[in-house]
């Protein structure tokens, strides 16, 4: 009909001009469904990242999502470390053979050292066209467009993300934005994966702390050490565990413990204090660590290393009051992370319950002895004041009804009346024994000493009786050729007599010194060897002395005799004709 206007077109607009419009109108309604797609991306890869708590997969998803979110073919999140460089490189897109292809992984130079000294995004077209950049090693895949974007854990630069190869041909700004976007909300993940862990290890060390000091209260002192460094090794994820004291030359500590890779070649090793940091932990009473370097010239001298790369090392001083008097070092394998501000509290907290609970054992161990002492001096006074005066006096009598009897039954009395004599002997031995001894030991307790030896593996301990001044008279040199006497013969009745019963006794009187070890054995052979008991005979000659040997099947009897200094009371013979 005529002035009837076209289908589609609009009053007083030209068709070209609806055309456009028209146009414009429907790329900008296809940008805002880009544009709500990419949100609802966006929107997936922040839930992706906030539903895990355990930091290993948080990071994994962070750069799954970031990948996802901007189509690329790579991506990867590199931790910085502390001291520069990168910690640790998660990535996605190479398959495990071409990463075993390459070997090491990037450790934070060129593009990507570039993002860490300057924490900026970088987006980049062609990678090898920025001077920055440092190629590519052996068996790396061809990368070309390049998009970094920093990681921030509140103020600090926790890592960077790196995603390259878009599959669009190139990244564009709003790419940078989406992944800056990601990295802001990765930021807030990984800060509570961390404090997860971190809550999960606390709660971990406060209960293995616990039953640790719980198994050194109920232990020993002397192997406190041992116990100490079977439980960390056994309920620590460390791979060694190294417990140092002070070594006997200066400015040295000596490894007396250890657990895990090595543990053999470091058991009893000495390591100077200029060569690891477990000096600067008993200097300063501090916890220290020191985090694992790539290619590092100079390492901790208690890291594990593998080739030239040495692994985290964490030193925790053991205090005694104000005093450090052990170290333990706790080392990692290259490559695993190091010990962070966390590490540190619960090691210190460690320690301070280790302390505790070794010093608490100790003070239990000292009640204990002080009252076994109380409980000897006891025992000793009451043998002294009563059973050996009753002991004395029924002797008295004996020898007095001895004198009033017919001889063969004075003969027994006497023998009743010698055989309390010995009782009274034996008596004073152990009242002897249990006393405590003073700073130095006397011939007494040598002697004891050397028979509680000889007796660890025999059926009937060997009996041991003094007669005479003994630790008056025979100190000095006599003194310690009567200690090596009194131990080869002892050596030998245990070893070669096959006897049930072995005695030793050493007097002294007026004239001599003697040592007499009896046994009902098998006796000296004739054609046995000798060379002992010469070098005994031959002791006993060059004091003027001499060892006599009287030798038969089931007693055996040998006695070295030389001449005594001279003394001057008889005070503390054991006879019961003797004062008292």
């Amino acid at each position: 009909m005529p002035g009837q206007l076209p289908s589609g077109s609009v009053p007083g607009m030209p068709e070209s001009d609806l055309d456009r419009a028209l146009h414009e109108l429907v790329d900008r309604a296809g940008e805002v469904m880009r544009a709500q797609d990419r949100l609802r991306a966006l929107l997936r890869a922040t839930q992706a990242v906030v539903q895990q708590l355990e930091l290993r997969v948080v990071l994994e998803r962070i750069v799954e999502a970031a990948v996802e979110l901007v189509d690329a073919r790579y991506g990867a999140l590199g931790v910085i470390a502390e001291h520069g460089g990168l910690e640790a490189f998660i990535h996605v897109g190479m398959p495990p053979e071409q990463v075993a292809a390459i070997g090491h992984l990037p450790e934070g130079r060129g593009v990507l050292g570039a993002l860490i000294d300057d924490p900026h995004p970088i987006r980049l077209e062609h990678i090898t066209d920025d001077p920055r950049s440092v190629g590519f090693p052996a068996g790396h895949p061809p990368m070309d467009g390049f998009l970094g974007v920093p990681v921030r854990v509140r103020d600090d630069v926790y890592g960077n993300l790196y995603l390259t190869e878009p599959r669009s041909g190139e990244f564009t700004r709003d790419d940078e934005e989406l992944v800056a976007a990601l990295a802001g909300t990765a930021g807030f993940a990984i800060a509570n994966a961390r404090l997860f862990d971190e809550t999960l290890l606390r709660q971990q060390w406060t209960a293995s702390s616990a039953q640790i000091a719980s198994a050194l209260l109920d232990s020993d002192s002397s192997t406190a050490i041992s116990l100490l460094a079977d439980e960390l090794a056994a309920r620590s994820t460390a791979d060694r565990i190294c417990i140092l004291l002070p070594g006997i030359e200066p400015l040295t500590l000596r490894v007396v413990e250890a657990r895990g890779l090595g543990a053999d070649r470091m058991s009893g090793a000495v390591v100077s204090a200029m060569d690891t940091v477990a000096s600067l932990s008993v200097e300063t009473g501090a916890s220290r660590a020191v985090p694992g370097a790539r290619d590092s010239d100079s390492s901790d001298a208690l890291a594990i290393t593998v080739g030239r790369d040495p692994g985290p090392v964490m030193a925790v001083p053991l205090k005694h009051g104000n005093s450090v008097w052990a170290v333990i070092v706790v080392s990692r394998e290259p490559g695993r992370p190091p010990f962070g501000p966390a590490d540190l509290d619960i090691a210190d907290d460690l320690a301070g319950r280790v302390g505790l609970a070794i010093e608490l054992a100790e003070a239990r161990e000292q009640r204990q002895r002080a009252e076994r002492t109380e409980d000897r001096a006891r025992i000793a006074r009451d043998l002294h004041d009563h059973v050996i005066q009753q002991l004395f006096g029924v002797g008295l009598e004996l020898q007095a009804l001895a004198g009033e009897s017919s001889t063969p039954a004075a003969e027994r009395l006497l023998g009743a009346t010698e055989t309390i004599d010995d009782a009274i002997a034996q008596i004073r031995t152990i009242i002897f024994a249990m006393r405590p001894r003073g700073t130095e030991d006397s011939l007494r307790h040598r002697i004891l000493d050397v028979v509680a030896e000889a007796s660890s593996g025999l059926a009937n301990p060997v009996a041991v009786g003094f007669a005479g001044p003994v630790d008056l008279v025979l100190g000095g040199p006599i003194g310690g050729d009567i200690t090596a006497v009194a131990r080869e013969l002892l050596s030998n009745a245990v070893r070669h007599s096959e006897a049930e019963q072995i005695r030793v006794s050493v007097t002294v009187d007026a004239t001599s010194a003697r040592v007499l070890v009896e046994d009902d054995g098998v006796g000296i052979p004739e054609q046995g060897r000798r060379s002992g008991l010469d070098n005994l005979r031959a002791r006993a000659e060059r004091r003027g002395g001499n060892l006599r040997i009287d030798s038969g099947p089931g007693a055996t009897t040998i006695e070295w005799t030389v001449p005594a200094p001279g003394t001057e009371s008889n005070a503390d013979h054991d006879a019961i004709g003797g004062p008292r």
